[in-house]
Formats: C-alpha cells, structure tokens, sequence
C-alpha cells in the first residue's frame, strides 16, 4: 500500500472519530498524521522495512497509538481500529463527507438526529424537510445539500485522473515486467487527461496472451473479476477502479492504441475519412480492401490518411480534426517548458513546509523560480497574512534569496500572496501593501453561491484592481465535490483581456480550474495563462504535470503560459512591472 493510501485509512479513522466523539484531541491528532504521511518522500513501507516501529516513531507528529495503528495497516493492509468505527457507526462516511458543506461534525448530527446513514437517506431527509429543522442548518443548508447530493449523482463512478493515473502507470511498469511483453500502454481517457476516469484501459503487445491474462486477475489489488477472455480480461480494483486488459498483435498496436484512446467522437471522425478514401479503420488496422496499409503505429494511421498527428488530449473531434487536415495544429505547451511556479503557499499560512524547503523541491524539479503566495487574513483559520506578516515574509523572502545567491543557486524566490476576494470584489489587503508585491494572485473562498449578475460583478471587480495579476482557480470548483461558481465568463474574460490580468490553471487534479473550454475561450481572445501547482507540501510540485495536459486539451501555447517564460519576461507582463525592483 502507498502512503495515499495508508494516509487515506488514517484520515478516515480520525473522521469516524470525530463522528462519534466530537472534534477531540485524538481526531485531529489522526487528521495531522494523515497529512503528514502525504507529505512523506519516503514510502512509509519502506520506512517500516528498515527500521520497523522505532522508524514509525521517529516521524514527527506519530506517537505509540498511531505508531501501532500504521504498523497493522503496514503489515496487513488494513486497521483494526478503522473496522470497528466502521461497524460501530453504519454509515458511508466518504459519501456523505463529499457532500459539500457536510463534515464528520454534521454528519454526526444528521446521524444522531435523523438515522442518516448514506446518501439516499440524507435526499429523503432533505426532500422531506427534516434536515431545516436541525440546530445548525436550516432551510438554505438543507437547499445546498440538495443540490449537492444532485452534483454527486453526475459524477459518479468516475475517478480524478489524479488518482487514477497512477495506478494506470504502476500497472504499466508491472505488465512490461512479465516475460514475452513487449509493450504495455494506457489508453482511454486516461491518455486523453480528461479531468476523471471511468476506468482505465491497458494494451499489451506479447509473445502469449494466457500469463498475461493469469497475472492480471490475479493481482493482489483486485477485488472482482468482471471478466476473463483469451485476449480481454477486465477486473475491479480494491479502490473501485475498473481496469480491462487486451492483449493485440503488434501488427494491430498502433491501431488498437488509437482506437481505445478514443475519443469516440474522433474515432468516427477518422473512420469517415478512411471511408470517403475508399479504406476502412478499425482496431485492427487501416485496410484497403483485405490489405492492411497501416497499424504498427498511430503515426502510421494518421500519415496514411493524410493527416497531422493528433496529440491525445485533442482528440474530442472539437476541431482537431479538420485543421489536421492542413498540419495546422497548436505547437501545444510541453510537458518540459515550465520555468516557474506562480502559486506555492508555506508554513506562513496553511501550507507544510518552509520557504527555503519549498525553493529546494522546486529547484529539484528544475524550475527556475516560485512565488510564495500564502493565504491573506480574512482566511484566519488558515493563518491568514495581514499587513504587518506579509511584510515580515518579505524581509524574508529577501534572506532567502540573498542565501541563494551566496550558494550560486540561479533560482529566484518572489514574493506574491493569494489575496482573497471579499463579498464586494473589495481585495483582502490594501493597495499600498499589494504594491510592493512581485506578483498578486486573487482568489474566491467564499460565497459560492452568489446570483450569476452579482458574482461576475464581484469577479471583474476584483480582476480589474490595478494591483491583481492573476486569477487563481478562477471558478473555485472542486471536482465531483463542489460545483464551479457561476458567472459570465465571456464578460469575465473580456474584462480580463482588457486590464491585461492572467487566468491561472491550478493544477492540483480536484480543481483542474480553468476548465479545458475556458483554457480554448482565453487562448482565443489572447488571455495568458499561468499553470499552477497550489503547492502546499514540497511533494505537491508534482501535480504541475496535471495542469500542462489541462492546459494541452484547451490548446494552449507555450506562448500563451507566463510561467513557461524565464523570470524577467514573465514579470515584465504583468500590471506591476513598472515598479518592479524599486
């Protein structure tokens, strides 16, 4: 078991706690640890194989219980602890938690109020006008919940591409082990980097189909078999992921590759093609007659239909196609072109770790430099910085640099905030505070819910401060958990486009925000994007992978990314650059 996954059982040992016993000391001593597992470099399995226990202990924030309880999870895969909640209290606790504006407090009070156990008791509850009644809701928590019971319903069964790629690409590494494969390749949506994955498709070139097929139901992860074939398996995941398995010819790969990418829209899209030329594509191949023209490779397929090679996040037949047909496609930002992270919080607010680590891990990544962006103080519950602390982490912000120079790091570290918008479009910090700044992000964290013509007001209001560089996670969705804000867009991007403010993509895989039809909408009328980690860890640099493919679906440029630019350029765009360095 990986850390997410141990951190997971911990996490929701600490939620069942607080559901049967209240915020206490020991729930949010679990919630702390989950955090801190996250964090980790290490694989905690390993940390365990080489030190055992005594190892577990010498994490900060781990005590004896937790020690004992991550020890059993370790060494069996599951806790003790974690199954007696389970069966003590009866509810679908990861369920109802991802409603939002439900936690373990509420959810206590809806179980012990009203029997709610799983999301169709809480609709009938709300349907039936029970939920209005409870101290502490009311008649528009109860609306709320409606709606997100409603939003849950839409997505469900499908997983963040953040989580699910991993597996997709674990599996990977393990099937190209086995002896006689000759390849091993994730296609579907996954390979498309759409937002969520309904289940993950594996192709495999080998010599033998049978151990392929052997090993695959018989991994230690799966839960179910769905089905078992000479050359498609399909199993379910202990995660609830559903996985299918083909094995093709070589001869086949490059179409079987195109075809189980998909999308269908594009598949058919081709097919029309091949057809109007007299050939015919399948996952076999592109024939003419009985004759196989092309299938070894995709390159193949599209070369022999006289077309540019498709990236796979393009491929929803939104476009693409047609102007394949003239090699008219985006050069699409590469997976390698950032040069800097515009939003990284730190231990100042909400965040981990320190500045200096913060600079360390993204130097790791071959970044070239960061801008620390910590919480501002409305948010006070994060820590929030007024006027007075964001100028002491200046100073600092200052020192680190200064240390950097004197190692010879060629990494700069800059000095922003994530500055929140207030209810009016009002900024959280003063002019002459955000004046000092190298770059200034603003951000919705509140008041989700206005009326469409009072948000957009809000927003432009916001993004037109002479101040405001960037808008960060500009709809402040969460995916399958909180839908985004509503506003016109158009008239947002329009105001954006004027005053000359970047939208951000915030990479972190249950936000992905701008969505991929946004991204095409700024790309259009010339508005820059910034793809953001919204690290709050050092391990969290990672998820910038995320918001490149997202950027990529909406067909964005490395032009059209300001922190795919070295530092000087990019802080040369932005509405401060005038005072910049005085």
């Amino acid at each position: 078991m990986d850390n997410a996954g141990i951190a997971g059982i911990i996490r929701e040992v600490g939620e069942y706690i607080q559901v049967d016993e209240g915020l206490s000391f020991r729930a949010k001593a679990y919630d702390r640890a989950a955090e801190t597992i996250e964090s980790l470099a290490e694989p905690l399995t390993e940390t365990y194989a080489r030190g055992g226990l005594v190892a577990l202990l010498e994490i900060k924030g781990i005590g004896r219980g937790l020690g004992d309880a991550l020890e059993e999870i370790i060494t069996s895969g599951v806790s003790s602890l974690h199954e007696e909640l389970k069966r003590a209290l009866p509810i679908d606790l990861p369920a109802l938690n991802s409603v939002q504006g439900l936690g373990p407090q509420k959810i206590r009070a809806l179980y012990k109020e009203l029997k709610v156990r799983n999301l169709e008791d809480l609709e009938k509850a709300a349907v039936g006008g029970k939920i209005r009644v409870l101290t502490g809701f009311g008649e528009k928590s109860e609306e709320k919940i409606l709606r997100g019971v409603e939003f849950l319903k839409r997505g469900a069964g499908r997983m963040l591409l953040g989580d699910a790629l991993p597996w997709g690409r674990s599996l990977e590494k393990e099937l190209l082990k086995l002896k006689g494969v000759r390849k091993a390749t994730l296609a579907g949506s996954a390979r498309r980097r759409r937002e969520t994955v309904g289940d993950l498709d594996m192709l495999v070139v080998a010599d033998e189909a049978k151990p392929i097929m052997d090993y695959f139901i018989a991994m230690p992860d799966v839960e179910e078999i769905l089905a078992n074939g000479e050359t498609k398996s399909a199993v379910r995941l202990k995660n609830g992921l559903q996985v299918d398995l083909r094995v093709v010819p070589a001869e086949s790969y490059g179409a079987a590759l195109n075809y189980f990418t998909g999308s269908r829209d594009h598949n058919i899209a081709l097919r029309q093609i091949a057809q109007d030329k007299g050939l015919k594509l399948n996952e076999y191949g592109l024939f003419r007659g009985d004759v196989a023209i092309a299938g070894f490779t995709e390159e193949g397929i599209y070369a022999a239909l006289e077309l540019e090679f498709v990236p796979p996040e393009l491929r929803e037949n939104s476009g693409e196609v047609e102007l394949a047909r003239e090699s008219g496609l985006p050069q699409l930002v590469g997976y390698s072109d950032l040069c800097g992270d515009l939003q990284v919080q730190t231990s100042w607010t909400d965040g981990v770790h320190s500045i200096d680590k913060m600079a360390d891990a993204a130097m790791a990544l071959g970044l070239e430099y960061i801008v620390v962006t910590d919480h501002t103080k409305r948010l006070a519950m994060m820590g929030g910085l007024d006027e007075k602390k964001i100028r002491l982490q200046m100073k600092e912000i200052d020192a680190v640099n200064a240390r950097l120079v004197a190692a010879g790091k060629k990494f700069r570290v800059l000095k922003g905030s994530e500055c929140d918008i207030l209810k009016d479009g009002s900024l959280d910090l003063p002019d002459d505070v955000l004046a000092e700044l190298d770059v200034v992000g603003v951000s919705i964290h509140s008041y989700f819910d206005l009326p469409r013509d009072k948000q957009t007001a809000r927003v432009i209001k916001a993004i037109t401060n002479p101040h405001a560089d960037i808008f960060f996670h500009p709809t402040a969705r969460k995916i399958n958990a909180r839908p985004a804000c509503d506003f016109d867009m158009v008239a947002v991007l329009d105001a954006a486009a004027q005053a000359g403010t970047v939208m951000e993509v915030d990479a972190f895989p249950d936000r992905l925000d701008l969505s991929a039809e946004h991204i095409r909408m700024c790309v259009s009328r010339g508005v820059k994007i910034a793809i953001d980690s919204d690290a709050h860890d050092k391990a969290h640099f990672s998820v910038l992978e995320y918001g490149i493919a997202q950027a990529r679906r909406g067909w964005a440029r490395k032009e059209d990314v300001i922190n795919a630019w070295p530092v000087e350029k990019m802080l040369s765009m932005l509405k401060g650059a005038q005072s910049y360095g005085k």
